[in-house]
């Protein structure tokens, strides 16, 4: 999860509840250079998940062990890569989709198909604004309507 944290809460209320997705993902590669709070990140792994923290947060976090346990879930990551495991990663993160949150649904579709060569970027940003922006213009046309 890249972003601020105040974007990151916004994006994983918005999108579903996170109860809704616990259990769901075998791993997950947190970009994250902030200290963070890993429990929402550990609860979205299913049994034996793997949590990968790539960022360097620059102060000790905190690890909730009972979570980790619970499912035999893991830990693993790394301070520095070699050139050519960050040169992977540059790939890796350059190869992306950029899709609005309506499409949300028909990428875990593509998802589920196999029809994705890439990943999928949800510009939460831009799909907040344009839905304020529909809302202010129904807004507008309704007053005029009634005038």
């Amino acid at each position: 999860m890249m972003g601020c944290k105040r974007c990151q809460r916004a994006a994983l209320s918005f999108l579903f509840p996170p109860q809704a997705a616990a259990g769901t993902m075998d791993g997950i590669i947190d970009t994250v250079s902030a200290a963070h709070d890993l429990t929402p990140l550990i609860m979205l792994l299913r049994t034996h998940g793997k949590l990968v923290p790539v960022g360097s947060p620059g102060k000790p976090v905190q690890l909730p062990l009972y979570p980790l346990q619970s499912g035999g879930k893991s830990v693993a990551g790394s301070m520095i890569g070699g050139m050519t495991d960050t040169q992977e990663m540059v790939d890796f993160a350059a190869d992306v989709e950029v899709i609005g949150m309506h499409d949300v649904n028909a990428a875990m579709e593509r998802l589920q198909k196999g029809d994705v060569r890439y990943r999928f970027v949800i510009d939460v940003a831009n799909t907040v604004a344009r839905a304020r922006e529909l809302e202010f213009i129904t807004q507008n046309m309704i007053a005029l309507h009634m005038q």
